[in-house]
């Protein structure tokens, strides 16, 4: 099996998993229209992307924007017809972790970037794959979503483990329809956002300890790419060795 020619959306695309998983693609042939805030990210993704000889669009935007996220999904159709894969890795965390300490508008980002953006691509895309009675949506969750914790934080955990929920009831709404909904679930993985702009930083060491963004990228790969008769509902990787991070537990 290859993705040569599948037509694939990924959120989060200019960063973290969703670059690299961009990058995995890409070396597989794949046509790719990735998603992010940072129009200086995107940039740099798409020229890395195109350097592969992929083609790929770009669009900078908030997820947490239907409307935003409708003409992205509307403008890939409208070039290609049709949408094979869709990554769902797009979100971020909050500086404040603790239940008494996170503020509404921490709940709101938060919300929004994780859970929402994948509620409003989901709908966006799913129309096209019903239609063709193929399809994929490999939503990214985390290891937060089943153990709760500081390091996570409250809102941050609480918003993936509806990444969980969604995918499970698009698996169950959309039976026997051709489509097929994913959950990645990384542990710890060396990215920007999980790893160095936490309130206590990892320490370098400890960070090649850490499961990488293209370790993560394989799994979705795997996913993507595995036959559509056969459906890895979900897949759990985590580092191999477990470390003490009672050390960078945050104070608020």
């Amino acid at each position: 099996m290859t993705l040569k020619d599948k037509i694939c959306i990924i959120t989060g695309g200019n960063s973290g998993i969703g670059r690299a998983t961009a990058m995995r693609f890409a070396r597989d042939g794949a046509k790719l229209a990735i998603v992010g805030r940072s129009e200086d990210t995107l940039a740099s993704a798409t020229q890395e992307i195109e350097a592969l000889g992929a083609e790929v669009q770009s669009f900078a935007i908030n997820v947490g924007d239907p409307e935003a996220v409708k003409h992205v999904v509307d403008s890939v159709i409208e070039r290609h017809g049709k949408i094979d894969v869709l990554v769902n890795g797009a979100g971020g965390g909050s500086l404040r972790k603790r239940m008494l300490t996170t503020t509404p508008a921490d709940m709101q980002s938060v919300i929004e970037s994780n859970l929402l953006g994948v509620i409003y691509f989901a709908q966006a895309a799913l129309p096209s794959m019903l239609e063709a009675k193929s399809g994929t949506i490999i939503n990214i969750s985390s290891g937060a979503s089943r153990t709760p914790g500081l390091l996570g934080g409250m809102i941050y955990g609480a918003a993936k483990a509806g990444v969980n929920n969604i995918t499970d009831f698009i698996n169950s709404e959309f039976a026997n329809s051709g489509v097929r909904a994913c959950t990645v679930i990384p542990g710890e993985v060396d990215t920007p956002a999980l790893t160095r702009n936490r309130p206590v930083p990892v320490s370098d060491e400890a960070r090649r300890g850490i499961v990488s963004p293209d370790d993560v990228a394989e799994a979705i790969h795997l996913m993507a790419d595995t036959p559509q008769r056969a459906h890895i509902s979900e897949l759990v990787i985590r580092p191999t060795m477990r470390r003490d991070t009672s050390a960078e537990t945050p104070k608020e």
